[in-house]
Parts: structure tokens; C-alpha cells; sequence
């Protein structure tokens, strides 16, 4: 029995009816750029996360560098970002005329903490965005007192992560990834937890001059056609992805709950292999999984044994961003960030999709102790 590392089929064959009827009302209106499917998307979004405002992009690459832009920052400011996470969230730093600046991560969460954004900080800093990597969000209240002690803002890096959400200081409510922030940039590429079926992104905000912005700048700068009062970009939303994902909201809850339950399933099966570092859910914080993430002795011959197997795992990331050829000039080197480094030597992410079920997960398991006793 094969298990891929991600199977979308399960969840499309459960929601075919609804979003082959969405497809079809698109294709009836003849409106495929942005448009009605769009602004619902965005209210309904914005209504999920608790935001007052959420605006729809090409992707989650420009969910990260419309908010940048919409900064008007110098050339040269600077960005903090993490070294452990996917290449657009430092690329849409460069992209954007802004120099990122990389610090070392937490290595339990992999995610930032306030300690290592105030090693990398410097008188230059003017935002920092934390990724909320694998579906768990970084501790933002104290990124958000330490931006705010020093006039800068804090970009949350969504993309992996809609739905997951922290307890607030009072410890009385919950703050959705995406709204703890100054804006929130999320993905919906087909691999995340609220997937399309293409590319897509989205930015939100409670912030009106932000969603404004950010708005004309998507449209090449302006709301009228042929007024443009910034220099903007083409980064629509197309109205099918809209549609498609307006039909898989109401589901995302149950989806993850069952990435959690999966979790739970491999924490115990896996708890008593000295050799793996478990993911850990920092308490006051509700995880979403769109990775379940151990660190492994072995990772590569892990990885290879598992694929013998024909199971399928991921290495997210195998580089780390400040050792990059494209940022050499940024004089990266090994050595500069111990815990990233350590990082991108033992991580292993294994399946954990909603429709993945527990014989999958329990061969998933045996193949890792079968590894581990030879």
C-alpha cells in the first residue's frame, strides 16, 4: 500500500457536486477576473479571520509583496525575516526594493521568536514578518510589543497556517494567523489547507489605507481603469479560483480537525523512537498541520527508506535562505544561524492530509520504526 505525501482526490470527490455547480456558475457569467466571486470571497474571508478588510491576489508571493509595497519604504530599509521558510518570503523582501535581513528561529516551533528578531534588528528595520510555518503561529504578541517599541510593523506570513489561531494575552479569546498583525498574507496554492485549483492569494487587514492600497496596486495601481496613482502590478484573483474556494471554507474546521487528529495519531505511534523529535504545539495555540514536521537522525536515509516503501515525505527546507547563491551579496555563511542550519539537516514532514486514515498512517509508522531498529 502507497502513501503519498498529499492526495487531494478524498477531498474533492466529498465536495464534487458543489464545486463543479461553483465552476459551472463562473463559466455562466462569462466574469473570470475578479468581480462579484472575488468580494464575496474576501467579505466571507475576512468575516472567518475577524479582519475588517481582506483583498484577493495572484498569490500567495504577492499576498506578501503588495503589503511591502504598500509600505513606500526606502531602498535599503530592512526586513527581518526567518532563514527557515519557503524562498518568497525573503524574495518578495528583495522584490520590493528592501533588503532582508535573516534571523535564527526556535528549535522547537521553527518559528521566530522575539529573541532572534531582536539579534537581527539594526536601526534600519522597519517591518518584520514572521512565518507561522507548518501551520503553527509565532508568538505574536511579543513581536507585536517589540514592533511596536520601535515603530516598525509586523507582516504575518500566513501562508501555511489559515485557521490556526493563538490565545490573546488576557488568555480570554482567540486571534486568528492573518489578524494579530498590521496585514496577514496567505496562499492558496492547491497543496495548502484551503486550497484552489491554481494559484492564489490573499492579504488582510484591519487597516483601511492598507486594504486600499494594497487594492490598487493589484489593478496596476489604480481602482479606474487608465488612472493609475501608484505604480501597481497585474495580480488578480480569478473569479473559478474564487469560487472554487468559497465552496471549500466552510469546510476548513472539520479539514482541520481531522490534520490534527492525524497528529495526535502519530504522536502516539511515534512517541518511543529516541532517534525523531516530534512537532510540539506551544500551549495557548491551535495548530493546524498543514505539515506534520519531525526532526530525524538519519534524515536522509530515513527519507529514502520510507520512499523504498513507497511512502511518500517532504524536506521543507533543505537550503537555508541566508546561505542562498541569490543573497551571497548579503554575506550569509554557514555557521550564522545554528538552529536554522540544524534545521534543514533533520527535518522530515510526513503525510498528515484530511481522507489519509489511520491504516495509511499506521504503515507510515511501522516503516519509521522498521527504520530505526535495523
Amino acid at each position: 500500500m502507497s502513501v503519498p505525501l498529499l492526495d487531494l482526490t478524498p477531498q474533492y470527490e466529498s465536495i464534487q457536486e458543489d464545486v463543479d455547480a461553483a465552476i459551472a456558475r463562473v463559466v455562466r457569467s462569462q466574469g473570470f477576473v475578479l468581480g462579484p466571486e472575488v468580494e464575496a470571497l474576501e467579505s466571507e474571508v475576512a468575516d472567518y479571520l475577524g479582519v475588517a478588510h481582506a483583498v484577493g491576489c495572484a498569490s500567495g508571493t504577492d499576498a506578501l509583496l503588495l503589503p511591502l509595497r504598500a509600505l513606500d519604504l526606502a531602498p535599503g530599509d530592512e526586513v527581518i525575516v526567518p532563514a527557515f521558510t519557503f524562498f518568497a518570503t525573503a524574495g518578495a523582501v528583495w522584490n520590493a526594493g528592501l533588503k532582508p535581513v535573516f534571523c535564527d528561529v526556535d528549535p522547537v516551533t521553527f518559528n521566530v521568536t522575539r529573541e532572534t528578531v531582536e539579534e537581527a534588528w539594526t536601526q534600519r528595520t522597519r517591518a518584520v514578518i514572521p512565518v507561522h510555518l507548518f501551520g503553527q503561529m509565532a508568538p505574536m504578541s511579543e513581536l507585536e510589543a517589540l514592533a511596536g517599541e520601535r515603530d516598525a510593523v509586523v507582516l504575518e506570513d500566513a501562508a501555511q497556517s489559515i485557521g490556526a489561531r493563538q490565545r490573546t494575552t488576557s488568555g480570554d479569546d482567540w486571534v486568528f494567523a492573518g489578524a494579530a498583525g498590521w496585514a496577514g498574507a496567505f496562499s492558496f496554492f492547491p497543496t495548502k489547507n484551503l486550497g484552489a485549483f491554481g494559484d492564489g492569494g490573499l492579504v488582510s487587514t484591519s487597516d483601511p489605507e492598507v486594504a486600499e492600497r494594497v487594492a490598487k496596486l493589484r489593478v496596476h495601481g489604480g481602482r479606474q481603469m487608465y488612472h493609475h496613482e501608484m505604480v501597481g502590478t497585474n495580480s488578480r484573483l480569478d473569479a473559478l479560483q474564487a469560487a472554487v474556494l468559497r465552496v471549500k471554507l466552510p469546510y476548513l474546521e472539520e479539514w482541520a480537525r481531522e490534520r490534527r487528529a492525524n497528529a495526535a495519531f502519530y504522536d502516539e505511534a511515534l512517541r518511543n523512537i529516541d532517534q525523531i523529535v516530534l512537532p510540539r504545539t506551544m500551549e495557548g495555540n491551535f495548530h493546524v498541520f498543514n505539515q506534520y514536521t519531525i526532526r530525524a537522525e538519519r534524515r536522509d536515509e530515513l527519507r529514502g527508506h520510507l520512499g523504498d516503501l513507497g511512502i511518500g515525505s517532504g524536506v521543507y527546507y533543505p537550503v537555508p535562505l541566508h546561505m542562498q547563491p541569490c543573497f551571497a551579496e548579503l554575506s550569509g555563511s554557514a555557521g550564522d544561524l545554528p538552529a536554522v542550519e540544524r534545521a534543514c539537516e533533520e527535518v522530515l514532514s510526513l503525510p498528515v492530509f484530511p481522507g489519509l486514515g489511520e491504516g495509511r498512517m499506521e504503515r507510515v509508522a511501522d516503516a519509521i520504526r522498521q527504520f530505526f531498529r535495523s
